[in-house]
């Protein structure tokens, strides 16, 4: 057990919250091997609550070895799908359980809006229901050549999958990697973001009460250059799931060649949303509002650049700019907030940096790009609204992962296309208009991962996610992530009377 802090460290502080966050391997919880921790602040206050067990290549060591003893000598791989789905249900009823609790924790530690949380930790236990059910009802694959051969395929878990997860919805995106990896059989080294471990520590609890064999999910909490790496360098880890930033990206598919591993990563993105004069403006405009601002504009998906047709771009910026000034920002725990704190000073202090260019650069900023009056303390910035803004400038191209957007005039079709896919990312885009056939044609021409067409980001769990160009490698998502997970092997049989070519049979030819 942990104990837990006595005196919080800001009023708000919800119930439970750990003085020490420690590793789990192989059912344990244990420190450092180093004996080293790090602080973890909370963004309001940025005054440290908990000290973290900072994990190296020996814990990442010990981790590996506990889910390899797992994967080779336990009964996780070995389960019918049935039996493992079971246990998945039993975590996603642990999960439904703490809802608030997780809730309030992962408000705590990331600033997100107490109200958006708690649909982060449902979609949680959706993540492990849908996976279940995927697995039980997904067969192996038989093909028939005429009368002379059966095919069928085999279908396998790969081994210990390494998962490495970013700080924006941790535990949401902790569970989408976790209910595939264990839905396909694979044992699991989790990684989890050093500015969010906090949520996290619930997972051995909830994971043991489903009653999970020892072993099957490790944690080691760590630096990613150090904890984040070693997972990497691994060499009895044949499969890295990553989601975060497109230069670290790179950096672990640098070093995972050196063992061919797998990688599935999703990575920056820059996405565009297109508003065509012809549209529902007004739920264009909630669309681009919620897609921006929500999660504290610290999403993958965020719209974060906004293309709208020349005859209707002074209305909307007008009309954008009022509904930004009117998003709340206020304390994360609060049920009414919108907009809560930024997750870390270093992140806060890069998109105030994105501000302060834009301005250099010349975009008119049309709404917030300071802190709040009413705030004096915490990470907190207002809703921030850039129009006039270019292609050649960095607000256009760079990704700033904040309540910042970016608004550009288009003039026709071919021109918001071009403006769309004139950045290196590729993850998402939207497009509002009502002529379908020419929203379709967007849809395809534009180069993302996803589309949106008249909706805001509503996913469906069985379709494909992941990006193109700099936002990722690999789609996860229905089968896409069991297809990671499993290798897929095939046996061919003879059932025919199938003859092999007689090679040899006939007496040797001597030429003369």
């Amino acid at each position: 057990m942990t104990e837990t802090i006595s005196q919080p460290a800001r009023l708000g502080a919800p119930a439970g919250l750990p003085a020490e966050i420690l590793h789990y391997i192989g059912g344990r919880h244990v420190p450092s091997r180093s004996g080293r921790t790090f602080a973890n602040a909370d963004p309001v206050s940025n005054q440290p609550y908990a000290d973290v067990a900072a994990g190296d290549s020996e814990d990442v060591a010990a981790a590996v070895a506990a889910a390899t003893r797992a994967f080779e000598h336990g009964p996780w791989p070995r389960m019918l799908p049935r039996d493992r789905a079971r246990i998945l249900h039993a975590i996603a009823d642990a999960i439904e359980a703490r809802d608030e609790q997780i809730a309030e924790f992962e408000a705590w530690d990331t600033g997100l809006p107490i109200a958006q949380a708690r649909g982060q930790a449902r979609r949680a236990a959706e993540n492990f229901r849908f996976f279940a059910d995927l697995m039980i009802g997904l067969g192996d694959e038989a093909f028939r050549v005429g009368e002379s051969q059966i095919n069928y395929t085999l279908r396998e878990p790969i081994g210990v999958a390494g998962l490495i997860t970013p700080w924006n919805t941790p535990f949401m995106l902790e569970s989408w990697k976790l209910a595939p990896s264990l839905a396909a059989g694979c044992t699991v080294v989790l990684k989890p973001a050093e500015w969010t471990p906090l949520s996290a520590s619930l997972l051995p609890a909830i994971l043991e009460e489903a009653g999970l064999p020892e072993g099957v999910v490790n944690i080691v909490h760590g630096i990613g250059e150090e904890a984040g790496a070693a997972l990497v360098a691994h060499p009895g880890v044949p499969l890295i799931s990553f989601t975060g930033e497109t230069t670290t990206g790179q950096i672990i598919m640098r070093s995972a060649a050196d063992h061919l591993k797998g990688l599935s990563m999703e990575l920056g993105g820059k996405s565009p949303c297109i508003v065509f004069a012809d549209a529902d403006l007004d739920r264009a405009l909630d669309g681009s509002v919620f897609g921006v601002f929500s999660l504290n504009g610290e999403r993958c998906t965020a719209g974060s650049r906004i293309l709208v047709q020349r005859s209707i771009y002074d209305q909307f910026v007008a009309r954008l700019a009022e509904r930004a000034a009117n998003v709340v920002v206020g304390p994360p725990e609060d049920p009414s907030t919108e907009l809560g704190a930024l997750v870390h000073p270093e992140h806060y202090e890069r998109v105030k940096e994105y501000v302060r260019i834009g301005v250099a650069e010349g975009a008119s900023l049309v709404a917030g790009g300071s802190r709040p009056a009413h705030l004096a303390e915490g990470n907190y910035l207002a809703a921030t609204v850039f129009a006039d803004v270019t292609p050649e400038m960095r607000i256009f191209q760079e990704e700033i992962f904040g309540p910042v957007v970016c608004v550009t005039p288009f003039e026709d079709e071919s021109d918001a296309v071009r403006l769309a896919n004139s950045t290196k990312y590729g993850l998402a885009a939207y497009v509002w208009t009502n002529d379908l056939r020419r929203g379709h044609r967007v849809a395809a021409d534009v180069k993302s991962g996803m589309c949106w067409l008249n909706s805001h980001n509503v996913r469906d769990l069985r379709t494909p996610f992941g990006g193109i160009k700099a936002s990722g490698l690999g789609h996860e998502g229905g089968t896409h992530s069991i297809d990671f997970y499993t290798h897929q092997r095939v046996v061919h049989v003879a059932v025919g009377d199938l003859a092999p070519p007689r090679f040899g049979a006939r007496p040797a030819f001597r030429r003369r």
